[in-house]
């Protein structure tokens, strides 16, 4: 019998043989955790003004409530749309180093 010689170089060592699959380490990740950020500390102090805006704020006595409950949680609704765009936006490009803990 006669063998195969291959005309790649050192290809004799991976012939019928799987390539191993090597582990991916990951060198990112893709944004920073949303409660480390200051747009989350500047939403969390915008709603809560707005609930409290809304629990103060009355019409004269006999008159119609200016900041009524409707008021007050449509924009709550609208300002956590805006966050979450925000957050999607922000996740769409930039990058975070990531540190898995692994000692080596």
């Amino acid at each position: 019998m006669s063998t195969h010689a291959s005309p790649r170089a050192g290809a004799a060592e991976f012939e019928n043989h799987a390539a191993p699959r090597s582990r991916v380490r990951r060198l990112s990740t893709e944004t920073k955790a949303a409660f480390k950020t200051t747009e989350f500390f500047a939403y969390l102090a915008v709603v809560v003004g707005l609930l409290i805006a809304g629990n103060t704020v009355e019409g004269q006595e006999g008159g119609a409530d200016y900041f009524a409950a409707d008021k007050v949680w449509l924009y709550v609704t609208l300002l956590t749309i805006g966050y979450m765009v925000s957050r999607g936006l922000a996740k769409a490009g930039s990058r975070d180093p990531y540190d898995d803990g692994d000692a080596r």
